[in-house]
């Protein structure tokens, strides 16, 4: 066996850089390339998901044209490039252009040695914020619903022994006119035993079936529109290859109900009232810690006011309403109710826009 004396030959930087294309390409990570005036002259295909945006069109762009808010992290560039370092920023919101909702990502920014370029590294952090966010209201929310059950369960048993006396005592009035005070009586402590049980919420264990879950959307807007008046409109953009999901209807219908019954109290006062129903499959979804391959999302979304700013962190506690006359326990209800199903409910809201975000794993899918 012999061996040649020849070097080997190395690729010709044109397929290397076509490697290197493709690698940064397949990157789950937003990776922009820039230059030292912030021309971008690379992008793979998360930064296009990032940013909204083909890679044809971004070429060229300078950075700050596609980040509404690209002076700092331009900066950062900068500085990375004129002092050779890596540079690293935390939580930043990036605001992209035409997207309805900030991003918060993790920015790093390395030079490349030898060029003056650089390579821009996006790591999204909303997932992981909202994993940990709704860790903690989820273990606050819990030991909330611990104090309200246990100061029910207290005044449920003075209640009952106020309505058994004043029924002893309706017997024993000499004048049947005076029996209009012991009905006072009898009927507001049954009023408020009403008002503690659904303070503690269904006690019952759900009992799971596979249902279409647009039956049960088109019920709940057959009962809103015999509520509302002729003003508010529906609109419906349902995915119709949803699979049935196992829940138990009876509570489902509850929960949903409540949402959008809120939803339409919030648009009294709105010019145009519309409430939107949309179902969607979302993919590798995290609820309470545990990562769910599919799970089916219910948005109901209102154009009102919005919700105020100072009852946003507690909107979910029993008692807390935004509106004059509520009780407060629609919305406690539905989502004790939803985390029976193993499922989650946040929202999102600004003026004109507020989207009730209901999730609820497919099991079956899974």
């Amino acid at each position: 066996m012999s061996y040649s004396n020849q070097p080997v030959k190395s690729k010709p930087d044109s397929v290397a850089t076509d490697m290197s294309d493709r690698v940064l390409g397949n990157l789950s990570t937003a990776i922009l390339m820039l230059d030292e005036n912030l021309a971008i002259l690379f992008s793979n295909q998360a930064a296009e998901n990032l940013l909204q945006e083909s890679s044809e069109h971004m070429r060229e762009k300078c950075l700050t044209s596609m980040v509404a808010n690209g002076t700092e992290l331009a900066a950062i560039v900068t500085t990375a490039l004129s002092t050779d370092q890596v540079y690293t920023l935390r939580q930043l919101q990036l605001i992209v252009p035409g997207k309805n909702e900030d991003v918060t990502v993790d920015v790093t920014v390395t030079p490349i040695l030898g060029t003056r370029q650089a390579l821009v590294e996006f790591t999204p952090m909303d997932r992981y914020l909202r994993i940990d966010r709704d860790a903690a209201l989820n273990e606050h929310h819990e030991i909330t619903r611990q104090m309200v059950r246990g100061l029910a369960h207290e005044i449920k048993n003075p209640l009952g022994g106020i309505k058994g006396s004043a029924q002893l005592l309706e017997k024993e009035l000499p004048q049947q006119s005076l029996t209009e005070y012991t009905d006072i009586i009898i009927k507001e402590t049954d009023r408020l035993t009403s008002l503690v049980d659904r303070m503690l919420g269904p006690n019952a264990i759900p009992e799971m079936q596979p249902i279409n879950i647009h039956v049960l959307l088109e019920r709940i807007c057959k009962l809103i529109e015999l509520e509302a008046d002729d003003t508010y409109h529906f609109k419906r953009d349902y995915d119709p290859s949803i699979p049935e999901v196992e829940v138990d209807p009876g509570l489902m219908l509850q929960a949903l109900l409540n949402i959008t019954r809120n939803a339409m109290q919030f648009l009294v006062n709105t010019d145009n009232p519309q409430i939107t129903l949309t179902t969607r499959i979302d993919r590798q979804f995290t609820i309470t810690g545990k990562r769910h391959k599919v799970v089916l999302r219910i948005d109901i979304a209102d154009n009102g006011p919005g919700i105020d700013e100072d009852i946003r962190e507690h909107l979910f506690y029993p008692m807390i309403s935004g509106r004059p006359g509520g009780t407060g326990l629609g919305l406690s209800l539905a989502q004790s109710i939803i985390s029976q199903h193993r499922g989650m409910l946040e929202f999102t809201s600004i003026p004109g826009d507020t989207v009730f975000k209901i999730y609820i794993p497919l099991e079956q899918l899974s």
